[in-house]
């Protein structure tokens, strides 16, 4: 990897500041969508607040999804029940590129990666989502970290 690329994928991205931008873009879109409006049928504004912070540590930056918003299990409890389905995964995935390409730096290589973690959140949140509410997790373990080769091990 070459020094330009010894960054987190946070850093490079542009901070918490690019993320909420971001995120309020993505929802935008999401909420005047038909086949994505259903799913955030209760969706209110800190939501937007709390993805940003959600992927500041998943790319990298300050723990404070685990620290004030319960961490990973409290991510996955959030989509249980909402029976997602591949059309609207799709569609989250199209508004999602949309956003990406508006949003953040224009650097392919950083937006591939990030484009890589949605498809790979999008499917484990599709399949939870298919367990009705109150369903038990068990532990799913500390939030995963993404960094410019894919999953952090």
């Amino acid at each position: 990897m070459s020094d330009e690329r010894s960054e987190n994928l946070y850093d490079a991205i542009g901070g918490i500041d690019t993320l909420r931008r971001l995120s309020n873009t993505f929802y935008e879109g999401v909420l005047a969508d038909p086949v994505l409006a259903p799913v955030f049928a209760n969706f209110t504004t800190t939501h937007i607040e709390h993805v940003a912070v959600w992927l500041g540590e998943i790319f990298g930056g300050p723990a404070r999804f685990t620290g004030e918003l319960g961490g990973h299990q409290s991510l996955l409890r959030s989509h249980l029940g909402l029976a997602i389905t591949e059309e609207q995964r799709g569609r989250w995935m199209e508004l999602m590129g949309a956003a990406v390409q508006k949003e953040l730096p224009d650097d392919e290589l950083l937006r591939r990666r990030v484009l890589e973690y949605f498809d790979w959140g999008t499917r484990i949140a599709k399949d939870v989502s298919a367990a009705p509410a109150g369903t038990d997790l068990g532990d799913p373990g500390p939030t995963p970290r993404w960094g410019w080769d894919g999953l952090v091990k």
